[in-house]
């Protein structure tokens, strides 16, 4: 038997290193005529805002070689609708609850995270300071070591359990703002979220995408994931969670080997609902077939 069992710290610890990535995975339930959502390590629920909002206007996703782009900007009913309708439906699956919230100011996040934190299912809370697809909040506070640390620390004084913060490629130095956060309180850090690009359909001659740019994720942006993860996870003390690209167990493992304690599942989920159990499945045959016993043997071992 391998012991996948991680400790993220503040009383987050998973049965497997396996989540999933905000904003492709619905609220779970969505999933659950494909697998048994209670294999999972954890599940990130889509963002969730302080207000409804209607997000970009269409088109708001590309395909692109090797991944896709999308500008979805954040479409959620808000905190207030979560609360009442989505979580007593999804309270009872015995996996890690993290939802990921993001605002337009460090006041929007921390009353977010205000109201979330009653619920005692909600085991974390991913602070979205890098999503590059809204004209207001989102990567503006990711970009700069000031700006995530305002957002932290208005976060960590209104969440009481976890808080990961999610944060952005789209930097001159990653490990920096790793730090600021962790000096603001951040229990983890994940990384990456979607890398700015930009696509045209020469027939139109137009962008793809009604925003003209979007984020771009799928396993076109991997190796850079990799690199900022073994990055990070070198600089700050704080468990780090790696994400970009992941489509197989071998990718997770690359992420872990990097110095990852736990791995986020992606834009596969739109090609392959039941990926999560795939990579799974993989990690723990890998690590019976190379004789590790215990996943954090091979946390950082590059």
């Amino acid at each position: 038997m391998v012991n996948l069992n991680v400790d993220l710290g503040r009383g987050l610890k998973l049965k497997n290193p396996v989540m999933t990535a905000s904003g492709t995975f619905g609220y779970g339930e969505e999933f659950a005529d494909f697998i048994d959502l209670n294999r999972l390590g954890g599940y990130i629920v889509k963002g969730t805002t302080l207000n409804p909002r209607e997000g970009n206007d269409y088109p708001r996703m590309a395909e692109t070689p090797s991944g896709m782009l999308n500008a979805v900007g954040l479409q959620n009913k808000g905190v207030d609708y979560f609360i009442s309708h989505i979580y007593p439906r999804i309270r009872e699956v015995d996996a890690a609850m993290v939802v990921n919230v993001s605002g337009a100011s460090p006041e929007d996040y921390a009353e977010v995270c205000r109201r979330l934190a009653p619920l005692d299912k909600v085991a974390a809370i991913e602070v979205n300071i890098s999503c590059p697809n809204v004209k207001q909040g989102g990567m503006a506070f990711g970009t700069t070591c000031e700006g995530a640390a305002t957002i932290t620390r208005a976060v960590r004084e209104a969440f009481p359990r976890h808080v990961i913060v999610k944060l952005s490629p789209n930097v001159t130095s990653v490990s920096d703002i790793a730090l600021a956060v962790e000096a603001e309180g951040a229990d983890s850090v994940s990384l990456i979220n979607t890398l700015m690009g930009m696509a045209i359909d020469v027939e139109r001659r137009r962008p793809c995408l009604s925003t003209i740019t979007g984020g771009l994720s799928g396993p076109a942006v991997r190796p850079v994931a990799v690199r900022m993860v073994w990055q990070v996870a070198k600089a700050v003390k704080i468990p780090v969670v790696g994400l970009g690209g992941i489509t197989c167990g071998r990718d997770a493992l690359e992420f872990i080997m990097a110095g990852a304690t736990a791995i986020e599942v992606g834009t596969a989920n739109f090609m392959d609902p039941a990926v999560t159990m795939r990579v799974l499945d993989e990690i723990e045959d890998y690590c019976a077939c190379h004789g590790v016993a215990d996943i954090s043997e091979l946390r950082g071992i590059i």
